[in-house]
Order: C-alpha cells, then structure tokens, then sequence
C-alpha cells in the first residue's frame, strides 16, 4: 500500500510538473481561433454545471406565466441577449461567433436548465466564457421576465420571435444606459442594490469590478490584471486631496467617480455611467483602505 500511495503522489507531481511547463514555456494556445482542448472544454461545462446548480439550488422561483413579464423578458432578451446567443433565425453578431467557448443558441435553454439556473446565470455570470453578470445593470424583475422568456423561446417560430422582439417592443435599458442618457436615478433601486447577503465593503468591491474598474487600476483587496493605465488606489483614506484637487471626502469622490471630466477635464478617466448608490459603495470600499 505503501508503494502505491507513493506512485500516486509521483505520477501527480509529474503531472503538475508537466502542467506548469507546458504553461510556462507558453505551449498551451490561448487564441480564440484556436479553441479548447476537448479535455479542458469538458472539465470546464462539468464545472460550470454542477457549480450553477449548487449556487443556484436554494432559490425560490416566482411565477413566470404573466403575458406582460414574458413581453418584457423579449425586449431585454433583444437588446442584451440577442447579440451572443441569436434567436430562431436570428444569428448572432460576429462578436458573439468568435468567443471561446461559444455562447451557443438558448432555443433549447429551458430543457437544459431550471428556471432557478437560468436566472442564477443571468445574475452572477460565467467567469472565462465572455458571459456577463447582469446583478448591477439589470432589476430583478427583468432578471426573471429574461427567464420567463426563456421558457417560452423553444416554442416560438422566428416569424413569432420576430413579433415578440420587434422595434415596437419597449426597450429594455440598464441602469447605466439611463446613467448616461441623463436619466440616472437618484435614490438607490432594485437595479442598482447588490443581491443580499453582501456587506457593503462587499458590494463595492463587486461595483469596482463589474464597472472595471480594475481594467485601469491596481485596487486592494481585488483581484485583477497588473495594470498601470491608471494610478494605483492603495491606502486611499490616507490621501488628502483626489484628482482636480478636490479634498477626499466620500461626498467629492462619489461626484469623481459619477462624473470624473466635469470635476477634472484634464483626466482621462471617462464617464462609466455609474449610479449614485454604486458610487457610494465605491467610495466606502476606498476609504476603507489604509
């Protein structure tokens, strides 16, 4: 037994052995032309299956039958779905064909996944596949008309999906798209509140990372590219002034971070359409540094 347990232990240190130097060495090819190794692509959806339906698993679904949550699952399907996943004889942009892995169609979503599933996917996202999290840009109650509309989408021929997702469909905006056309809500709404339980240091740390703000700054406490595009924001409480020598108080970095070229026009940060309450949870989490 001895020798055995021995082997084992060798022939996985080889294997990591051999693992690391094929990723060192830059073996592995990373090109999205490319694509995965059926090995890699396999371990990948298993893990992604059985991690959806664990997070997902004590989630209560509400009912998803009202005509007018489906209606409205249509046009959010159109204007943030539609682009990577296509629809019955609609095909994706050329942005969502060249993913890897691909997003794939959803006319047959339903029969893959519960509703629950669905819901928890459109929520949270899938890292390393292109999916986005829609917990900050979307209320909840379009997080299930998407999955009320789901249900529906294997049934539907595309002269029907035509009807359902046509111009005359009330579009479907995110909070930011509002943000940005003038229209950002002052006070704190389903859209803009992190699902529960988070902590609001939690909550900002999710805000800086879906409005990437990791893409130009290294931030503490979060884990992301070693980027130098932007200044580093460690140890931001010890700061006395923030950009356009505005003193650093949450009130003036919430109105940076909202608006930064109207406080300084000469930075080139840019308007990321962020709420106020997002804001506000960024500021909490920066300050918090030391």
């Amino acid at each position: 037994m001895k020798k055995v347990l021995l082997t084992v232990l060798l022939l996985a240190l080889l294997g990591l052995g051999t693992a690391a130097l094929v990723v060192w060495r830059g073996w592995y090819d990373v090109s999205a032309t490319s694509g995965h190794l059926k090995p890699v692509y396999r371990l990948l959806d298993v893990a992604m299956q059985r991690s959806v339906a664990h997070y997902a698993e004590d989630i209560e679904t509400p009912s998803l039958d009202q005509p007018e949550l489906v209606s409205r699952g249509a046009a959010c399907y159109r204007d943030h779905c539609a682009q990577c996943h296509g629809g019955p004889g609609v095909a994706p942009s050329s942005v969502g064909m060249s993913l890897q892995p691909l997003p794939g169609p959803l006319m047959d979503a339903a029969d893959r996944w519960r509703p629950r599933e669905l819901y928890w996917i459109t929520r949270h996202g899938i890292k390393m596949s292109g999916m986005p999290a829609w917990e900050l840009r979307l209320p909840d109650r379009d997080l299930w008309a998407l999955t009320a509309f789901l249900q529906r989408l294997p049934a539907l021929t595309p002269a029907a999906y035509g009807d359902a997702t046509g111009p005359a469909v009330a579009a479907c905006r995110t909070a930011n798209e509002a943000c940005v056309a003038g229209e950002c809500p002052r006070e704190a709404t389903a859209a803009e509140r992190p699902m529960v339980p988070r902590s609001r240091l939690e909550a900002g740390s999710l805000a800086l990372r879906q409005y990437a703000c990791i893409a130009c700054h290294r931030i503490p406490g979060i884990v992301g590219p070693d980027t130098h595009v932007g200044p580093p924001l460690d140890a931001w409480a010890r700061r006395q002034r923030i950009s356009g020598d505005q003193p650093n108080t949450e009130a003036a970095l919430i109105r940076f971070i909202r608006d930064p070229q109207e406080v300084d026009p000469g930075t080139a940060m840019p308007d990321l359409g962020v709420t106020e309450e997002h804001a506000r949870l960024m500021a909490e989490y920066l300050l918090a540094q030391e």
